[in-house]
C-alpha cells in the first residue's frame, strides 16, 4: 500500500529559505544531544594517538605501536556497523550503555598491561574489545538529525555541521593526548580517554527524548535490511577507507618527524593544523547553498585530495608539512561532508545508523591499516617514508571511485516514500 505525503509548513519553514547554522541550532530538541554529544565524542579522537603514543614508549617501536592501534581500529571497524544495527533496531540507549562500560574497562586494561611490560600479545587482546566497543556517538547525533529534519534542506547543513564537530575533536583531542602523554605520563592520554566516554556516553544516553524511533515489530523486514546492501553504500565505504588512511598515515608519520627532530611536543601542533584545515572547509561547505550535485562534488574534492596527499613524503621541514597539511585537511572536510549527504538519499530511515557506522568503520579500518603499514615503514626505512600512505590510500580509492561512480546516482529530490514489506511503491512527496 502506498499513500501520498506532504510536509506541513509549519514544522519545515526552514526549508522556504536558505540553509543556514542559525536555522539549524534553532531545530527543536537539538541542544538536548548535541551538547552531550560532543562532550562522548572528544575521546574517539584521543584514543588511536594515545595507543601509539603509550605503546612505542613501552616497547620502543613504532611498527608495535602502530600494530596495537590498527588492532584496536579494526575491532572497531568490523563491529561499529553492527552496533548502529542495533542501534536502528532496538534504540540508541539500549546500545550505548554497554557500550562505554565495557569500553573503559578494556581500555584502562589495555593501559596497565603496557605499563607492565605485559607480552605484546595480551596488549593485542586488550585491544579488541577496547576498539569493538567505542561508542559510536557521530553516527547516532547523525541520526537524530536525520530524524529531527526528516528530509529538509538542512540536512546538508547538519551533515557540515557534524563534520566541523568531528574535526573540532580532532584539534583538541590529539593536541590534549599529546601533551597528557608527555607533559604528564605515558598513560595519561588513555586513562582520560577512558574516563572522558564514561561520562560522556552516559549524559547522552539520558537524552532519550531526541532518539530516532523503533520500527515496528511488523515493518523489520524493510526497516532492518542491511544498509551494506546498496552500491552506492558500498563505494562510499572505499572513499572513506581512503579517508581514513590520511588520518592513519599522518598520525604515525608526524609522531615519527616530530620525534627524529627532537621536538615531540610538535606533535599535536602539526596534527592540530592538520585538523582544523578540516574543520575550517567543513564551516565554509556547510554555508554554501550547493547547485552542483553531490556526486560531482565529491569525485572534485577526492581528487584534489589525492592530489595533496602525493606530496606529504616530499615535505622535510615543520612549516612546509605544516601547510601542506593544513591544505590536506581541507580537501577531507567536503569528501566526508559529501558522503554523509549521500547516505540520507541512498539510504532509508531505518538503516541510516548502520550505514553511518559503516562509514565510521571504514575510516577506522583505514586508519588502522595506515598505521601499522606507516610504523613498518618509519621504523625500516626513510623518515618521511610513512606519508606514503595517504598517498597510495588516496589514489587507489579516487580510481575506484571514478569507476564506480554511477552507483552514487540518488533518487530523485521528489523524494518516494514505501509502506509494505518486500516490495517498494514509489510515490511523490509534496
Amino acid at each position: 500500500m502506498a499513500s501520498t505525503v506532504t510536509t506541513e509548513p509549519s514544522k519545515d519553514s526552514s526549508a522556504s529559505s536558505r540553509p543556514g547554522y542559525g536555522q539549524l541550532l534553532r531545530t527543536r530538541g537539538a541542544w538536548t544531544f548535541l551538547l552531550p554529544g560532543f562532550a562522548a565524542r572528544q575521546p574517539f579522537a584521543m584514543l588511536t594517538i594515545s595507543i601509539v603514543l603509550l605503546v612505542q614508549h613501552t616497547t620502543g617501536s613504532y611498527g608495535a605501536a602502530g600494530a596495537a592501534a590498527a588492532v584496536t581500529g579494526v575491532s572497531m571497524a568490523l563491529c561499529a556497523p553492527y552496533s548502529g544495527r542495533l542501534a536502528d533496531r532496538y534504540g540508541q540507549r539500549a546500545v550505548l550503555i554497554p557500550g562505554v562500560l565495557l569500553h573503559t574497562l578494556s581500555g584502562l586494561t589495555l593501559t596497565v598491561l603496557a605499563l607492565a611490560h605485559a607480552p605484546l600479545w595480551t596488549v593485542f587482546a586488550a585491544a579488541v574489545p577496547t576498539g569493538a566497543s567505542v561508542p559510536q556517538i557521530g553516527p547516532m547525533v547523525r541520526a537524530r538529525w536525520g530524524a529531527r529534519l526528516k528530509g529538509s534542506p538542512l540536512m546538508t547543513t547538519a551533515a557540515a555541521f557534524e563534520s566541523v564537530t568531528d574535526e573540532l575533536t580532532f584539534v583538541f583531542g590529539p593536541l590534549l593526548a599529546t601533551a597528557l602523554c608527555t607533559a604528564v605520563n605515558p598513560a595519561a592520554g588513555l586513562v582520560t580517554e577512558a574516563s572522558l566516554t564514561l561520562l560522556g556516553g552516559l549524559l547522552f544516553a539520558a537524552s532519550k527524548s531526541t532518539q530516532p524511533q523503533v520500527a515496528a515489530a511488523g515493518h523489520t523486514r524493510v526497516e532492518h535490511a542491511s544498509a551494506l546492501r546498496i552500491p552506492g553504500v558500498r563505494v562510499l565505504i572505499v572513499a572513506f577507507l581512503g579517508i581514513g588512511t590520511v588520518f592513519g598515515g599522518m598520525q604515525v608519520s608526524l609522531a615519527a618527524f616530530t620525534e627524529s627532530i627532537g621536538e615531540p611536543g610538535l606533535n599535536g601542533v602539526l596534527y592540530g593544523t592538520f585538523a582544523a584545515g578540516n574543520m575550517l572547509s567543513g564551516v565554509v561547505c556547510g554555508a554554501i547553498a550547493w547547485k552542483v550535485a553531490p556526486r560531482q562534488r565529491l569525485v572534485v574534492a577526492y581528487a584534489a585530495l589525492a592530489l595533496l596527499a602525493s606530496g606529504l613524503w616530499a615535505a622535510h621541514s615543520v612549516l612546509v608539512l605544516a601547510g601542506l597539511g593544513l591544505l590536506v585537511g581541507m580537501c577531507i572536510a567536503p569528501a566526508l561532508i559529501t558522503g554523509y549527504t549521500l547516505v540520507e538519499d541512498l539510504v532509508p530511515a531505518g538503516a541510516r545508523t548502520e550505514a553511518f557506522t559503516w562509514l565510521t568503520g571504514a575510516v577506522a579500518l583505514g586508519q588502522a591499516a595506515a598505521v601499522t603499514i606507516a610504523g613498518q615503514l618509519e621504523d625500516r626505512f626513510w623518515g618521511g617514508a610513512g606519508f606514503l600512505v595517504p598517498m597510495g590510500g588516496t589514489v587507489l580509492a579516487l580510481v575506484t571511485l571514478l569507476a564506480l561512480r554511477s552507483r552514487l546516482e540518488t533518487r530523485s529530490r521528489a523524494r518516494t516514500v514505501a509502506r509494505g514489506v518486500g516490495h517498494r511503491v514509489p510515490v511523490t512527496v509534496d
